[in-house]
């Protein structure tokens, strides 16, 4: 078995592009670390829906040259087999380890598999790659990016030509062509022949920013931002500049990319602690709010003052508030989100005559939804401009939500008064989440396998009316890894999650309030009932 493992890793070893993955390929081989070589060794990082992502360094089980290589060998392959045998490939990335060198890696392959390749001229938001693919009339787009994940991750995310990220059969195609990739010598990979672009897709991108806006609405709404030491900072200072808004006052700590992401344990806006220096930053500045950006500004997170402090938003009060304003602008067109994101959408929806669609998780189901107006996951993603942009985009989002704050801040109300609004008038729905990160991705397998060999029947006291296996599919939703329960004023969704090592559980309860004077008690019942669902479900999964 160790002949086996030190054999894999030196043919490895003599493919292998990168100096830096090869140096330390070489020292495990030396050291004779089977298990560190077990670990790398074991499988191969499988292309999904997500594309690729994981973990930085040498191996088929981690993110590097080599599995990038093959990985754009396939995706070319894939397209030709549809008939793009000339089609452009544009490319973006983020400021992470490595991912200049992977958009290069793709560039090279794309360009010597004879289709044509396009690379962005530094590293943006990946909203501007989503653009990119439709304003250039791209066949495919690939964003080098981990998003939000920790530093040592890097990842590939795969669009095909409609601006959408992959969905299936086309992962499970472009996978089988990737598995057929016989070895990196046998893939052309010529040092020029691509292009790269000038700011001209940047400008048609900020260009379209100004569509997401209301002609002469209020604009003076003051806010803080933090781009989580991501990509975000120059672009969104650049929309806030040509719509008119007041300057944002930048977290400096996190204003600039670095790969290190020093100031945070996870640079995830929803992640504890990542807000604590915007928020330190408010309490000196004083906005109307705070608006932060994940690394590759594909999420947008909103903080307001609440009883003397901030409070960070949930992704689904946010997706409520965009979506209270695009109706009261008039907005026409199909409102759409993932299952797992409040049922307050559909609420709004129906009483303003529009069409309401539920997805599975990720914006390559919502980005599908027909006629798309407006779409958002609890996960800080919305798509405010599907024309542009057919993804989740934190750039526009930001946009929106100060402009509705400053038209608010004209009444003399805020996010938090338009909110108890929504409340009294379909009833508050009150959202919260169980996740679970693991280290042995067995644990959550294990806890799924409890559920459904041993499904509760009630859980904080509600029966559950209905158990939905998400395995099945129905009608209008794809077969997923999921469960789905039903209570009486209560839906839980349990699933594992499709970027991280985590076991997710998405709660909601609705409590009907007939006033606003009811809210307080209808606040307290709620979060109650949330705490008593999650602790009851910790112990039927067994987390």
């Amino acid at each position: 078995m160790h002949d086996e493992l030190i054999a894999q890793a030196q043919a490895w070893l003599t493919e292998d592009p990168d100096p830096d993955t090869r140096a330390e390929l070489a020292r495990l081989i030396e050291a004779g670390d089977h298990a560190e070589l077990a670990a790398r060794f074991g499988g191969t990082l499988q292309f999904g829906t997500a594309g690729l992502r994981g973990e930085l360094g040498a191996g088929p089980l981690r993110m590097n040259r080599t599995v990038v290589i093959r990985a754009a060998a396939g995706l070319a392959a894939y397209l030709k087999k549809q008939g793009h045998d000339n089609g452009l490939v544009v490319i973006g990335y983020d400021a992470r380890y490595k991912s200049r060198d992977f958009a290069l890696d793709t560039a090279a392959v794309m360009t010597g598999a004879g289709l044509r390749a396009a690379i962005l001229p530094r590293p943006l938001p990946t909203p501007v790659l989503a653009f990119a693919i439709r304003h250039l009339g791209a066949v495919a787009g690939v964003e080098v990016t981990a998003s939000h994940n920790p530093p040592r991750d890097n990842g590939y995310k795969v669009y095909l030509g409609d601006g959408s990220q992959i969905v299936p059969p086309a992962d499970v195609d472009i996978a089988a062509e990737i598995a057929a990739v016989p070895s990196l010598t046998a893939v052309r990979r010529p040092t020029e022949g691509w292009d790269t672009l000038d700011d001209s897709v940047l400008d048609a991108y900020l260009a379209r920013t100004d569509a997401v806006l209301a002609e002469g609405s209020p604009r003076t709404a003051r806010t803080v931002y933090t781009a989580m030491h991501g990509v975000g900072k120059d672009v969104l200072l650049a929309a806030f500049a040509r719509a008119g808004f007041p300057e944002p006052v930048l977290v400096t700590e996190q204003a600039d990319p670095d790969p290190d992401f020093p100031t945070v344990a996870f640079p995830n806006p929803e992640e504890p602690g990542a807000m604590d220096l915007a928020f330190a930053k408010a309490r000196e500045a004083s906005p109307d709010l705070i608006v932060a950006n994940d690394p590759d500004a594909d999420r947008c997170a909103v903080a307001v003052p609440d009883g003397g402090d901030w409070r960070m938003l949930r992704g689904d009060e946010v997706g409520a508030l965009l979506a209270a304003h695009l109706v009261r602008r008039g907005a026409t067109g199909t409102f759409a989100e993932s299952i797992v994101s409040s049922s307050l959408l559909g609420r709004i929806a129906e009483k303003a005559g529009l069409r309401h669609v539920e997805t599975l998780t990720g914006f390559k189901w919502i980005a599908r939804a027909e006629g798309l107006r407006y779409g958002y996951e609890e996960a800080l993603g919305y798509c405010v401009d599907p024309d542009g942009v057919r993804d989740k985009d934190g750039i526009t989002a930001a946009l929106l939500v100060t402009e509705l704050a400053s038209q608010l801040k004209e009444e003399g109300r805020t996010l938090l008064d338009l909110l108890d609004d929504l409340a009294v008038e379909h009833g508050l729905h009150a959202t919260d989440q169980l996740s679970v990160r693991v280290e042995d991705l067995s644990l959550i397998t294990a806890a799924m396998t409890r559920l459904r060999e041993q499904p509760p029947t009630e859980l904080a006291g509600l029966p559950i009316t209905r158990t939905e296996d998400l395995t099945q599919g129905s009608e209008t939703l794809p077969p997923t890894d999921g469960l789905r329960y039903t209570l009486e004023g209560a839906r839980v969704i349990v699933r594992p999650s499709g970027t991280e090592p985590k076991l997710k559980c998405y709660l909601e309860v609705v409590v009907p309030v007939a006033e606003r004077a009811g809210l307080p008690e209808a606040r307290a019942k709620a979060t109650d009932v949330l705490e008593s669902i999650k602790r009851d479900l910790s112990a039927v999964a067994g987390i």
